[in-house]
């Protein structure tokens, strides 16, 4: 690999977060300080599979134009390899790490692992930074929490400042997980034991307003696998409204973690994810994040519910823009098809099935980047429709009111008779949104050899001898093209 072939890879993502070289996995210390997005990752150097694991570095002042610091921001040592955890701004220096005008970073990190060091026992620990998360000095009295069952691991900590305390949530073992205590950083106490149905691992918590409405808000319980739990916290003690609900109804998104300190003139609660077991065959990578998302809680008409969307910036990175004609996805295909045949644009492969050409609107021959919206009214008896993304298939059943992609079905329901979906599309990856961040789905693939074609299709359904069967209409279709974050970032 050499600086002219670095992040232009076959398999690179372009828009998504990878590594320079080797292994990453869990997004840790995600905290936002003097201008940048610090993004540290769980980082095995020297090594295409998990290892030897240490924390990575990357910053960005955009969420989109990542640049990679560290190879190792946090090392092992020995207490045993750095787990997962997290980062904040201890604005008012309740740890007296302060050295210099600015308030320190503090990292939160599980060190040790039995499985991998007999003895070893996982324990928690703290580190500050001075130099803006450039380099980190451990806590001289760690653990701060020792070894308490299992393989306690994955600190996320929070500022609570009704009770001017820290909040530490940890994972414990199974679907167990715990909530500490802190005023100082340094001398926790337990305050909770919670239980997630289904969810493990890589505890996040935090707060949100409901429909916007600060006087409403409700608590985050989140877990690795994307299950959370919505309710009351009053800095001791969290209270469930919810069974465990399901954000992320993807097969690859894993271990989301939001950032903290955001500043409150911006105001969002932003997310990334370990989009966990893409495959990037003879690349000097393995594994990549998601796309930042921005979450949201709205009242929709089972409840309370947590929203995902894409953080805006992904307009950064917008180029060509087409737009298409509202009116009946089967007229629209069918008059593309013979505009695209009269033309000579596509061969006599494409006539074999008539009915089947007829039924399909094609946004794009070639291209891998995307950020496709589109809102669709469609009736109930009209089976629905599909899309084609490099050689994978995205469906809305319209009977059934789901989705479906790559083994993997989500509830979607239409408003007014009307879906509306955001597709984020990489080289290796598509993320799906649906009405507004109702329903998200993160998938990692690897491309169709030949098929790069983009295209919207009618389910069921053509138009012959001027009659129409589709039942599918488009009221709004835009596809983004998008360029490469490497070629700026």
């Amino acid at each position: 690999m050499t600086n002219d072939t670095l992040y232009r890879e076959t398999l690179r993502p372009q828009f998504h977060f990878t590594a320079q070289k080797h292994w990453i996995n869990d997004p840790n210390g995600l905290v936002y300080s003097d201008g940048e997005y610090h993004l540290y990752f769980q980082h095995t150097p020297g090594s295409m599979v998990h290892g030897r694991t240490t924390w990575g570095h990357a910053v960005s002042t955009d969420l989109v134009h990542w640049k990679q610091l560290h190879t190792a921001a946090l090392d092992v040592d020995d207490t045993g390899w750095m787990w997962s955890g997290s980062a904040a701004v201890d604005h008012h220096d309740t740890g007296g790490f302060r050295d210099g005008d600015a308030p320190p970073l503090i990292a939160f990190y599980t060190a040790g692992g039995e499985k991998i060091f007999p003895g070893r026992r996982c324990i928690q620990c703290i580190a500050h930074s001075n130099d803006r998360g450039r380099t980190w000095t451990k806590y001289a009295g760690n653990p701060v929490i020792g070894h308490i069952r299992a393989e306690n691991r994955d600190p996320k900590v929070v500022w609570h400042e009704p009770t001017s305390r820290w909040i530490m949530t940890l994972f414990m073992d199974d679907n167990d997980y715990a909530l500490f205590s802190s005023p100082d950083l340094k001398s926790w106490t337990h305050l909770q034991d919670l239980t997630l149905p289904g969810v493990s691992e890589c505890p996040d918590f935090f707060e949100l307003p409901v429909d916007g409405d600060p006087s409403n808000t409700r608590w985050v319980f989140w877990g690795a696998s994307g299950g959370y739990l919505l309710g009351r916290f009053d800095g001791r003690e969290f209270t469930p409204e919810t069974d465990v609900l399901q954000a992320e109804q993807g097969a690859n998104g894993y271990a989301a973690q939001t950032w903290s300190d955001i500043p409150s003139n911006d105001g969002r609660r932003i997310q990334i994810s370990w989009m966990r077991g893409g495959r990037y065959p003879s690349m000097p990578f393995n594994q990549q994040m998601s796309f930042p998302v921005d979450l949201t809680l709205r009242t929709l008409p089972d409840g309370i519910r947590l929203c995902r969307e894409p953080v805006r910036e992904i307009e950064l990175l917008h180029t060509g823009t087409h737009i298409w004609p509202v009116g009946d996805l089967a007229v629209l295909a069918a008059e593309q098809f013979h505009q695209r045949f009269e033309s000579g644009a596509i061969s006599s492969y494409a006539v074999t099935d008539l009915r089947e050409a007829e039924s399909r609107l094609v946004l794009a021959d070639e291209g891998d980047l995307f950020d496709v919206r589109m809102e669709v009214e469609v009736e109930a008896q009209a089976g629905g429709f599909s899309v084609e993304v490099q050689g994978h298939s995205l469906e809305y059943d319209a009977e059934a009111g789901t989705l479906s992609c790559m083994g993997r079905t989500a509830p979607l329901r239409t408003i007014d008779g009307r879906v509306s979906l955001q597709l984020l599309i990489d080289r290796t990856s598509l993320e799906i949104f649906g009405n507004q961040g109702e329903v998200s789905m993160s998938f990692c693939f690897l491309p169709a050899a030949t098929n790069h074609r983009l295209a919207l299709k009618a389910n069921c359904g053509s138009v012959h001898d001027g009659s129409t069967h589709g039942g599918v209409r488009i009221v709004s279709l835009v596809v983004h093209e998008l360029r490469s974050a490497w070629e700026t970032g």
